[in-house]
């Protein structure tokens, strides 16, 4: 049996944006089926407590925390949170090779977490990070910088 909610959570997965602002009337057009009158009527059902609803389940799945529930205009917005791997626009677990999947049976032949900050760190292009190992004086000019930032 589905989840009458899973096509917001796959609409949430699909986004690349950090946040995504949302009515409650688009909610109910993407599920499509009208949300609870508890979630019209009080706060708390939108909170990000997985044992509050079903729903919330699907959006904290999706990777999602709601914020900004703006319960007299029908809107919140959904923020993206760190703990899950991006959508595969921006990398991670998504883009990992598939020999790295397993069956139940099967032990992974990787730690599941694998690739999952790929995409999270950039170097600005020129900059080269070895550069302090190669300079003979960086200690020197680290201990100035740091005198200097005492004073």
């Amino acid at each position: 049996m589905t989840n009458k909610y899973e096509p917001l959570g796959q609409y949430l997965k699909d986004r690349a944006t950090q946040l995504v602002p949302i009515t409650f009337a688009e909610i109910e057009k993407i599920i499509g089926n009208k949300l609870p009158s508890s979630a019209y009527k009080h706060r708390p059902w939108w909170s990000n407590n997985p044992s509050n609803n079903v729903m919330t389940k699907v959006w904290i799945a999706a990777g999602y925390e709601t914020e900004q529930v703006d319960m007299a205009s029908k809107k919140l917005v959904f923020k993206r949170t760190f703990h899950v791997a991006p959508p595969p626009s921006a990398g991670g677990l998504a883009d990992a090779p598939r020999e790295f999947e397993h069956s139940k049976n099967e032990q992974p032949r990787c730690h599941p977490a694998f690739g999952a900050l790929k995409g999270l760190l950039w170097i600005e292009p020129g900059y080269d990070i070895a550069k302090p190992a190669l300079d003979e004086d960086w200690e020197e000019a680290f201990d100035k910088k740091w005198d200097e930032l005492l004073k």
